[in-house]
């Protein structure tokens, strides 16, 4: 018989571990009907007080003068990816 190989920690082990899933899959399923998988609750702006506050206007632009050179080199490749090469 297979089973006189098999030592009582052994078997008690196998039952141990089958009744964990057993009661692990009862909570899962006891959880999901009381609804605990819903929406996540948004924590409150004002717990967040280490972040600092946010803009309501965007940042000035930034802008620089071309060169001659560089319009007429960024007009070149302009013309370049217009033609399709």
């Amino acid at each position: 018989m297979p089973d006189e190989h098999v030592s009582v920690l052994q078997s008690m082990g196998v039952v141990i571990l089958a009744l964990a899933a057993a009661v692990w899959i009862f909570g899962l399923i006891s959880l999901a009907r009381r609804g605990h998988f819903g929406a996540v609750p948004r924590p409150l702006v004002g717990s967040l007080r280490a972040l600092p506050l946010q803009r309501r206007s965007p940042p000035p632009l930034e802008y620089t003068e071309l060169t001659a050179a560089e319009q007429a080199a960024f007009a070149g490749l302009v013309r370049q990816l217009s033609d399709g090469r």
